[in-house]
């Protein structure tokens, strides 16, 4: 029998936060507590231990006011541990809330909460103590009206679980959603019904073996550990605990419970929504309107509690409470995976509001808010892969890293091979690999130092990371994030790539997407792959930079150096002018400081983000920051980066831990010709969480909410439609004055200091001994722009004109595709003059290959012209 829940009330020994409303509660303010045993946590000679979650006082009666008549509640003071130390008039506020409680439960006909239902044992027992066995044989009849409809329940169960989709897909039925349709659907609620009290588990009916025919299999669904409500729990353990090694403990001890049968991929899967490549076209925004319509709300009043709160989950779960108390449901998680999986594939709102109402009938409110969290793939328990996989296996997030194969990996432990050094495996084609990183550098000395061999400098090209996986005639593209890469900016490649690989079957390779200029070669910068300003680009293409190799031919190349992988792909790709090139590096000497200095200021000069620099003799090694990069505002400490003293504006709300405070502020400068104030940036970036807290009890005093309404800025504001902040300064004279810095200035179609921005912008520094008035105006500004714009360090660049960029002899596409056809022809043709010797095999593009690679001549016959 499970402990029962205690409640406490003391005073913050500490800053914490309030288990229902998420705000943090100051040290020395009242709060009250409830006690629970730690189940996740097992002890051999010992019960589990207990565990505090901590509420307002308000917080916790609100939900206990709103209690099930079965849930333990607070009945009288003496049952609040530390009642008696707790002052006068917080004594007096508990106790009325107290006999409120009471006096309502009293109303509605719970006098006292019911105590815990004894074991079906001593309920059957007779005075004596003895079983009444006997008398239960002397009624056959009655033994023999319950076994039957048990045995047709068993076959409705494993008939349900067997025939999910079908279920699934009954959601876009709006008569089977409606509200008055509970009597349509009698058959899917039998199984529930006949399960009353005293209630089984479900893996006390999957073992009952009297109840289900012998023909019949049930299905490992209907085990205890498979419930979502079980998992539920699982995500509320994990998320209440403040160590690593806790939360890691706690999946350890889940799944290594006694007599433990469930589905431990889908299990993992579902903690680890961040790496599930499923795409559900929803966001915070949309599921607050389609809560709105489902529960008849005001979508703006959700949506001003969500920006006070931060957690969209949280208010639906609210909500849903306000409206339905549906108990506990029976789904199981492989249920709620298959539901994802048809949410996936819905797109217009119609049709997610109709899928949502479906699993709303079915979940309590609770789990309906962990639904929202998996379909915004964070479960908000503080547990990134490594935490949760470390409860599978200590091994297992080094083995994930490589293959980034969940099945396997579980695969792999459950058979014991998860510890063999042989077991990280490789990277494996159709699972995309973390992709190698590069830390930030801020000097040539810092270069030389880390790397004791050549380099390759390498151009940082300032676009989207791309890894292309190659499979016959099939190719998929992931972005850095590991999911597929939008089809509007990858559509014109597909088949480009094709003719840039004609001999790989099987290929994996690292690369950056990005417009490149058509009349000059110049890559474009970062944001014009967007399908709005693409369409606007008419002389630009979208062109794949490729630098790096992982895979050919089924053959892992990550164990190989880097100047091997690069000429292994040297050998294998043709270029083609403006869609799928070489990324441009050049070999420097260990030694040459010099050489490497006058490259990154060419490569800044030029208008190019930076220079990422690679030891050649390094191997591939996913997810780790092996490489170095340099950037403009990396240099010298940042005193070669784009600076200004800007306005603080106005402030949005932030999301998560930030949620009910402003954490991102809108910036801007002066127009002194016209009075007006005009913004520049939004900026959030560089403040610390104390910061964060300070600003918002000094500057909301100076601020008004508007929640981005555009009618009620003042006149002197001018701001785009998009951009209204949630508050806005009263008095711009009176407005902090933060050091921005960026990477550089940028121009920008929505900021209204005369098109300019800041870009990647961080707060520096505070400027307290700054005002309005002798912050950057919106003239110094112009001025700081046109200035980032000209020629940087003259003194260090050679007299060279070739930009570091520049390709030669590249091929058009279409000469490469005739290239294609008329090998056709060549290879066809049996001439007696030219003969292909034995040892070599014939270049597909025959006499007319353009290639000019040694290597190339010396592996492929090529007949004279």
């Amino acid at each position: 029998m499970s402990a029962p829940t205690r409640f406490l009330a003391d005073y913050g020994k500490r800053n914490s936060g309030c288990k229902k409303c998420k705000v943090q509660m100051e040290k020395g303010e009242l709060r009250m507590g409830k006690i629970i045993p730690n189940f996740f946590v097992q002890r051999e000679d010992a019960p589990p231990p207990d565990m505090k979650q901590y509420f307002h006082v308000n917080c916790l009666f609100e939900m206990l006011f709103k209690a099930r008549a079965t849930t333990k509640v607070i009945e009288s003071r003496d049952e609040i541990e530390g009642f008696e130390d707790l002052k006068a008039e917080d004594q007096e506020k508990i106790g009325a809330l107290v006999d409120e409680l009471v006096e309502k439960r009293s109303r509605d006909g719970v006098a006292s909460t019911p105590k815990t239902p004894k074991p079906k044992k001593t309920k059957e027992a007779g005075d004596d103590g003895k079983s009444t066995a006997k008398k239960t044989e002397k009624a056959p009849p009655k033994k023999k009206s319950k076994e039957e409809p048990r045995k047709r329940s068993s076959k409705k169960f494993v008939k349900e679980s067997d025939s999910e989709s079908e279920e699934i897909s009954e959601s876009e039925s709006e008569e089977e959603l409606s509200e008055d349709s509970e009597e349509e659907t009698p058959k899917k609620r039998k199984v529930p019904e006949k399960r009353k009290s005293p209630p089984k588990s479900r893996r006390e009916e999957s073992k009952t073996s009297k109840d289900v025919p012998k023909d019949v299999v049930v299905s490992d669904e209907a085990s205890q550990f498979n419930s979502f409500s079980k998992f539920v729990k699982l995500c509320e353990v994990i998320g209440s605990l403040a160590k690593l090694t806790d939360k890691s403990s706690s999946v350890k001890s889940f799944i290594t419970k006694a007599g433990y049968d469930g589905d431990k991929e889908t299990l993992f899967q579902l903690l680890l929504p961040g790496i599930d490549q499923r795409v559900y076209n929803i966001k915070e925004k949309q599921i607050i309107n389609v809560f709105s319509q489902m529960l008849n709300l005001e979508s703006e009043e959700l949506t001003r509690k969500y920006k006070a709160d931060g957690d969209v989950s949280e208010v639906v779960r609210e909500a849903v409470e306000g409206v339905r108390k549906n108990p506990r449901s029976d789904w199981s998680i492989q249920k709620i995976n298959r539901w994802l999986s048809k949410l996936a594939e819905l797109s217009t709102e119609a049709e997610q509001l109709a899928h949502f109402k479906f699993i709303a009938k079915r979940l309590s409110p609770v789990e309906i808010q962990y639904v929202v969290r998996l379909v915004l793939k964070d479960l908000r328990i503080n547990a990134g892969v490594a935490t949760i996989l470390e409860g599978l296996h200590p091994k297992a997030n080094s083995a994930f890293q490589s293959c980034r194969d969940l099945s396997l990996i579980i695969k792999r432990q459950e058979e014991g091979t998860l510890a063999e050094e042989s077991s990280k495996g490789g990277i494996q084609l159709g699972s995309p690999v973390l992709p190698m990183l590069a830390d930030a550098c801020k000097s040539v000395d810092q270069i030389l130092k880390k790397f004791k061999n050549d380099i390759f400098a390498e151009i940082k090209y300032d676009g989207e990371r791309v890894q292309i996986h190659k499979k016959g005639h099939k190719f998929t593209f992931y972005s850095r994030s590991l999911r597929p890469v939008q089809e509007h900016k990858i559509s014109t490649l597909k088949d480009t790539v094709t003719h840039a690989f004609p001999q790989g079957e099987n290929l994996i390779i690292d690369s950056e997407i990005l417009l490149v200029d058509t009349a000059t070669g110049k890559p474009l910068p970062f944001g014009t792959l967007g399908v709005h300003k693409k369409e606007k680009q008419s002389n630009a293409s979208v062109c794949l930079y490729v630098f790096d190799i992982l895979m050919y031919n089924d053959e892992d190349l990550t164990a190989r150096p880097l100047e091997e992988r690069k000429e292994i792909l040297k050998t294998h790709m043709m270029e083609i002018q403006n869609k799928v090139l070489f990324s441009n590096c050049q070999r420097v000497n260990k030694n040459d400081g010099e050489h490497l200095k006058k490259l990154i200021w060419k490569a800044i000069d030029e208008g190019l983000e930076g220079l990422v620099v690679k030891d050649v003799r390094s191997i591939y090694e996913p997810g780790l920051r092996r490489w170095l990069k340099v950037k403009k505002d990396y240099l010298e400490d940042g005193k070669m980066a784009d600076t200004a003293d800007l306005i603080v504006l106005g402030g949005y709300f932030g999301t998560g831990s930030k949620g009910g405070k402003l954490s991102i502020f809108l910036m801007g400068v002066q127009d002194k010709d016209s009075g007006s104030y005009l913004t520049v940036c939004k900026c959030g970036n560089g403040l610390t969480d104390q910061q964060i807290d300070k600003f918002n009890k000094e500057l909301l005093d100076k601020m008004e909410r508007i929640d981005g309404r555009h009618s009620e800025l003042p006149s002197w504001f001018k701001c785009a439609k998009g951009l209204v902040p949630d508050y806005v300064i009263k008095d711009p004279k009176e407005a902090p004055i933060w050091e921005i810095t960026g990477a550089e200035f940028s121009k920008s179609t929505t900021h209204t200091a005369g098109g300019m921005s800041i870009r990647f912008p961080r707060v520096t520094r505070l400027r307290e001994d700054k005002t309005a008035e002798t912050a950057t105006s919106l003239a110094e500004l112009k001025r700081l722009f046109e200035a980032s714009k000209s020629n940087l360090m003259e003194e260090h660049l050679e007299v060279d004109e070739t930009p570091l960029y520049a390709k030669e002899n590249v091929p058009m596409e279409k000469e490469v595709i005739k290239n294609e056809k008329e090998s056709v022809v060549i290879s066809d043709d049996d001439t007696e003059k030219d003969e292909c010797p034995e040892d070599m095999e014939p270049c597909r593009y025959g006499a007319e290959c353009y290639r000019k690679n040694q290597e190339h001549k010396k592996n492929f016959w090529h007949p004279s012209k």
